[in-house]
């Protein structure tokens, strides 16, 4: 059996890489998702403290209604901007870089789950489901800043402007809604 060539490792590396916290130009789409899921969860998770389905459930509707919204919105934008009619190949690709909205709110989904089916109490998956959203805005930052090639302050900077932004959301939830 042949070796698979060189480059097949690094295209399943970086689809991999995709999935989990996307590439390049999807960064905006997933910090906006996960702050977005992160601050469903911190809304929903007070209101529904015992049904983490419940919760799990509307921030996978909220990722999906946003994602819809934020494609139609821009798909508009670039449009009249470009002064082009709305193309279907334009929508796909837009489609694509906005994914980030959805697959941001796998890891808190999971999560959820988890404490839906007993292997964690209800408000703990709630508070995991906050914690991987942080995670997700500190490896964000991380990755805008190697992609912007900043040094070693400015990286500690763009991360903690990420996770500081989801921390207000875990406060929000911490101090007002408990």
């Amino acid at each position: 059996m042949e070796a698979a060539p060189p480059e097949q490792p690094r295209r399943v590396s970086r689809m991999a890489a995709h999935l989990v916290v996307g590439v390049d130009d999807t960064i905006a789409s997933t910090v906006f998702g996960t702050i977005t899921a992160m601050a469903t969860i911190a809304a929903y998770g007070r209101v529904f403290p015992d049904s983490p389905w419940r919760v799990e459930e509307l921030v996978a509707t909220t990722a999906v209604v946003f994602w819809i919204a934020h494609l139609y919105t821009h798909a508009l934008s670039e449009s009249i901007s470009e002064r082009l009619a709305l193309r279907f190949g334009r929508i796909r690709t837009l489609a694509r870089r906005e994914l980030g909205i959805l697959l941001a709110a796998v890891p808190p989904c999971v999560a959820l789950t988890l404490g839906a089916l007993g292997l964690f109490d209800e408000t703990a998956s709630i508070w995991l489901a906050l914690g991987l959203g942080l995670a997700t805005l500190a490896l964000e930052g991380a990755r805008y800043a190697r992609i912007e090639r900043l040094g070693g302050t400015a990286t500690l900077v763009a991360v903690a402007a990420n996770v500081g932004l989801g921390l207000l959301v875990v406060l929000f939830k911490a101090a007002v809604l408990h």
